[in-house]
């Protein structure tokens, strides 16, 4: 049984599918088609909905996409789809009145992201055209949506009742599933179940149900692990726990380094950035996630644990070769440590997509490198998209590596990514482009070390 607060009522649903989606529950046993789906893949926003769960003495919320959320991830949580608003909230209201909707079916998905972010939803603090990144529509202009929700007044909400109806609800599981709420819980579930699928926010396993109609066996949901969720930051850098979601680690991240920040702004949209996990995405092991090639620039280390036993690791150690990472039976990432760069260090990420939003990357690219009185006395380069697994481009490293800076360094250091990377072709580049791509980002932070305002310049105009 799946329990689950909607707009202040207690809901129980029995016989529960652990792979069935929050989306099929919301239209077909709820009955509240208001909420649509449109991609079935987390990327068009049409089946946003909103989840609130327990933080301290409140409810926090957070728009998340209907379309790949596991009905068991409703566990104790608190629902809001479009019907609970009635049709008079205010940016329902500043929709109708400035036309930003035409056929409709994806306005129910912009308007729940909006009034999340006049709640103070997480994430929403960014500016409206970041909240609704992840809606897309293609029928109207996006400006009065845009001002819509700038028109929308923030308001803080009254949620002690749903607070309290959230504390009466206790742990659960069902035929097929878990969700404990430790890591010693955890630990002792994959040592009876070792084999079992960890789910953490289901940004990419939802999709091998609703695309690949996988069948995902015992499942263990993690999310409400509280001591995985943890962030740590020191003079020695940031430690995340494996279930810190995108958007709470983003102010972290970008204190550690503005560069860490600006890619996680772009890690798919609000609504993924609210579910998926850092720690997630590493277990996953998907050669073009964005995250792991800027951590392993910046010297981050895994800690993972089976039972009581940990052990810690580089993060490029991790990862073996395609659809293969370093994660034993029973076994699973229990944090993520990402070292302080020093003030010295030349840091840049650049994530190269044909979207600049909610996309996928061709290539992500990351460098962390130590010049000193012009020698390079420190390299480390990591590249997305360009094998099988996120990779350090060592050929490339040792071409720098006590070096003096300068262009003719950098162009053999860049021919020799050659040697380091063999990409593959496919719809979004060719191996040709790939290395031309990689090869360029080190030529342009040359430039723009060298010559700041001269490159901007030129990168601006071609």
């Amino acid at each position: 049984m799946v329990t689950f607060v909607l707009d202040g009522e207690i809901v129980r649903v029995d016989a529960v599918d652990p792979s069935a989606t929050a989306l099929e529950l919301i239209r077909t046993r709820l009955r509240r088609t208001g909420t649509k789906e449109g991609c079935a893949e987390g990327d068009c926003g049409a089946c946003t909905v909103l989840l609130g769960e327990l933080e301290g003495e409140s409810v926090r919320w957070r728009a998340v996409n209907a379309c790949i959320l596991f009905v068991p991830m409703l566990q104790g949580k608190a629902l809001m789809t479009v019907e609970s608003l009635g049709g008079t909230h205010p940016v329902q209201r500043a929709m109708a009145d400035g036309h930003g909707s035409q056929c409709g079916f994806c306005t129910p998905g912009f308007v729940m992201s909006l009034v999340g972010r006049s709640m103070g939803a997480l994430g929403s603090d960014a500016p409206v055209a970041d909240v609704i990144a992840g809606n897309l529509c293609r029928c109207t202009g996006y400006g009065p949506i845009l001002a819509a929700g700038e028109a929308a007044p923030i308001e803080a909400r009254d949620d002690r009742a749903i607070a309290q109806a959230l504390r009466s609800i206790g742990p659960a599981a069902g035929s097929g599933w878990f969700a404990p709420r430790t890591a010693d819980e955890l630990a002792s579930l994959l040592r009876a179940y070792p084999d079992a699928r960890i789910v953490a926010g289901a940004t990419d396993v939802g999709l091998w149900v609703t695309k690949a109609l996988r069948d995902l066996g015992t499942m263990i949901f993690i999310g409400d692990v509280a001591d995985l969720r943890g962030i740590a930051e020191d003079p020695g850098g940031v430690t995340l726990g494996a279930c810190v979601r995108y958007s709470e680690a983003l102010p972290a991240l970008a204190r550690l380094h503005p560069e860490l920040g600006e890619l996680v702004r772009r890690i798919g949209g609000l609504q993924v950035r609210n579910a998926g996990t850092i720690g997630g995405n590493i277990a996953n092991g998907s050669p073009i996630g964005d995250m792991p090639p800027a951590l392993i620039a910046l010297g981050a280390t895994l800690t993972l644990r089976h039972g009581d036993t940990r052990r810690t690791l580089p993060l490029e150690a991790f990862f073996l070769s395609y659809g293969k990472q370093d994660r034993r039976p029973g076994e699973f990432v229990e944090s993520i440590h990402i070292p302080r760069p020093a003030p010295e260090d030349v840091i840049a990420i650049t994530k190269i997509s044909k979207r600049f939003d909610s996309d996928i990357s061709a290539v992500c690219g990351a460098f962390a490198l130590r010049i000193e009185a012009g020698l390079v006395t420190r390299a480390r380069i990591a590249f997305g998209g360009m094998a099988g697994i996120p990779m350090r481009a060592t050929a490339c490293e040792a071409s720098l590596i006590g070096k003096s800076w300068s262009e003719a360094t950098v162009e053999v250091a860049a021919d020799a990514m050659a040697l380091d990377y063999q990409p593959l072709s496919d719809l979004r580049a060719s191996s040709d482009y790939r290395l031309a791509v990689a090869g360029n980002l080190l030529r342009r932070l040359w430039i723009e070390s060298e010559t700041p305002t001269e490159a901007t310049r030129v990168l601006a105009h071609g």
